[in-house]
């Protein structure tokens, strides 16, 4: 599991999310409601395909183009559990939220595919 490093408001428009993305070249970034409970997160790709519209890129939140809103992964569950859920669902990257619903890290699908290959090969590592 990743940190949640990026973390931009749902408030946020998506020519500032890709500032964002730019410049902590990072892949994707988290977004968090006005609580500062996870709301979703968003990829690079994403936002690019939007940015290259600026007039729409202005105007419009990262909410509303967000990659997913939830169900999210959980401390706990196991990391097959969750690859199966993010390959179901297509998806590269997901949060892990507590029980609360704040983001504690993201999961990537190339990370879990190198946890599950190691715990196959008899070591354990945890998403």
């Amino acid at each position: 599991m990743l940190a949640p490093e990026v973390q931009v408001s749902d408030h946020t428009s998506i020519d500032r999310a890709l500032d964002v993305l730019r410049g902590s070249h990072t892949e994707f970034v988290l977004i968090r409601d006005d609580t500062g409970r996870c709301a979703g997160i968003v990829t690079r790709d994403q936002l690019a395909d939007h940015g290259a519209k600026p007039w729409y890129a202005e105007n419009t939140r990262v909410r509303d183009i967000a990659h997913d809103h939830s169900p999210f992964a959980r401390p706990g569950i196991p990391a097959a559990d969750v690859a199966a859920d993010m390959r179901e669902r297509s998806l590269a990257a997901l949060p892990v939220v507590d029980d609360d619903g704040f983001a504690l890290g993201i999961v990537t699908a190339t990370r879990l595919q190198t946890v599950l290959a190691a715990s196959a090969g008899g070591t354990t590592e945890q998403p």
